[in-house]
């Protein structure tokens, strides 16, 4: 794990080892993704079933996961575990709700109505990994916001196992959030056949969820004949903390993210403090609880290659290096975080006080643990209601409107070339043609 001192180190040496982003430039693996794409595009289910043979199960012989294996999966479930994702799911339903915006009309001016229709898609395809571990958290994360947008139908893509079954874990979670259309298929090949369709896998107009770098190439390629709610890359926390906090929370959270790590990802987990004290406290903390997890090699593999402890000059320095990184998980854990929180402009996710630690927002708490990661906060936000909303523009002129503005539409028409469009109005208006 790399140490930087703010008196001591280059301030560009710093901001430069925060503002590292994973990269999705990778011209040989993007050209694999795009023949994969046009492939299951040119060939629909003979091309996923032919890459999930080869890159799955070989005896792979249907794509949907019937409803009764569905069925088995959550009455096989855990029932403690499925009570707990229904009351995770409550709080996730519960703050989307608040997300809700509505149509308007606004009728202010006489002979003129404007405003704004609100309406969902009509599909969502959400992705879930299907290799070391199984997301059913992620699942109840995409499926509810597009539920309580009132989205129709959702369509859930997971690769099959070498068993040729998708996650039981993931068929619980499905059924608990009333999802039923899902499908064995992985990989890029996936998102392909939900941005085009194929026989059995229909065409979506979202598509969300995590992924390997061969599903986030797909995504990207796939952009503008689907929408997507962001590039979700490999997991990063930043713990920006002063004397006063523990430092057993501290290096406990920043290794709850990079356990997402290792494995051929590269997560982040920095410590930004004023507190010399305290970084020497982590930095024991951090191997003394390595050392009795029982993914400790993943462990230190992240944090060898993406761990970070920089001890600034104050607190306020340290939120300005925050913002530097514009993390996916940030935690203050300070002695008076709500006065410091107006300095917070780039934080895919915001936990505040020491007992806010990050796994309760991923969770339980209730807003969507899809995150911008890379450094992409700094535009992009969680994954919300609005994902899956189309909002239309309303305009409704009655005649005398019109004539008060023509003049000026058509000095704007004839400025910029277009006689047409200043066509449209006299021909209202003057009957000319």
């Amino acid at each position: 794990m790399q140490i930087l001192n703010t008196s001591s180190a280059p301030a560009a040496e710093v901001r430069a080892r925060l503002s590292r982003t994973a990269s999705l430039a990778d011209a040989e693996k993007e050209a694999t993704v795009r023949a994969v794409i046009e492939d299951v595009r040119a060939r629909g289910d003979a091309a996923l079933l032919d890459y999930g043979r080869r890159w799955d199960y070989p005896g792979l012989e249907s794509l949907r996961v019937p409803q009764a294996e569905i069925d088995a999966a959550h009455a096989a479930c855990d029932p403690e575990l499925l009570k707990t994702m229904r009351l995770a799911a409550a709080n996730i339903r519960a703050f989307h709700e608040k997300q809700l915006p509505n149509s308007w009309f606004d009728t202010s001016k006489p002979g003129v109505i404007l405003g704004q229709h609100i309406q969902p898609v009509g599909t969502v395809g959400i992705y879930a990994p299907g290799g070391t571990a199984a997301y059913p958290s992620t699942l109840l994360m995409t499926a509810i916001p597009a539920m309580v947008a009132g989205v129709e139908r959702i369509v859930l893509c997971s690769p099959p196992r070498d068993n040729g079954h998708v996650r039981p874990l993931l068929l619980a979670a499905a059924k608990e959030c009333g999802v039923s259309d899902v499908f064995a298929v992985g990989g890029a090949q996936a998102i392909g056949a939900m941005a085009f369709g194929t026989e059995t896998v229909p065409k979506v107009d979202v598509i969300c969820g995590p992924g390997n770098i061969f599903v986030l190439l797909a995504k990207k390629l796939v952009v503008g004949t689907v929408n997507i709610e962001s590039l979700p890359g490999p997991s990063e926390i930043c713990v920006v903390a002063d004397g006063s906090a523990n430092p057993s929370f501290v290096a406990a959270d920043m290794l709850s993210q990079a356990e997402h790590g290792g494995l051929g990802a590269s997560s982040t987990a920095v410590l930004i403090t004023p507190s010399q004290a305290l970084a020497d406290a982590v930095v024991k903390e951090l191997a003394a609880q390595v050392a009795r997890q029982p993914r400790r090699e993943i462990l230190e593999q992240a944090l060898d290659e993406g761990g970070l402890i920089v001890v600034a000059r104050d607190v306020d320095e340290a939120l300005d290096l925050a913002n530097v990184m514009a993390p996916e998980h940030l935690e203050l854990e300070i002695a008076d975080p709500w006065g410091h929180l107006s300095q917070v402009k780039n934080a895919g996710a915001i936990m505040i006080g020491p007992w806010s630690t990050e796994p309760v927002a991923d969770y339980w708490a209730g807003p969507s643990h899809v995150l911008p990661t890379g450094g992409t906060a700094r535009f992009y936000g969680p994954l919300s209601v609005d994902v899956f909303l189309k909002k239309s523009s309303l305009v409704c002129y009655d005649e005398a409107r019109l004539r008060e503005a023509a003049p000026h539409v058509v000095r704007f028409a004839e400025a910029e070339g277009l006689s047409a469009h200043a066509n449209a109005v006299r021909v209202r208006l003057e009957g000319e043609r």
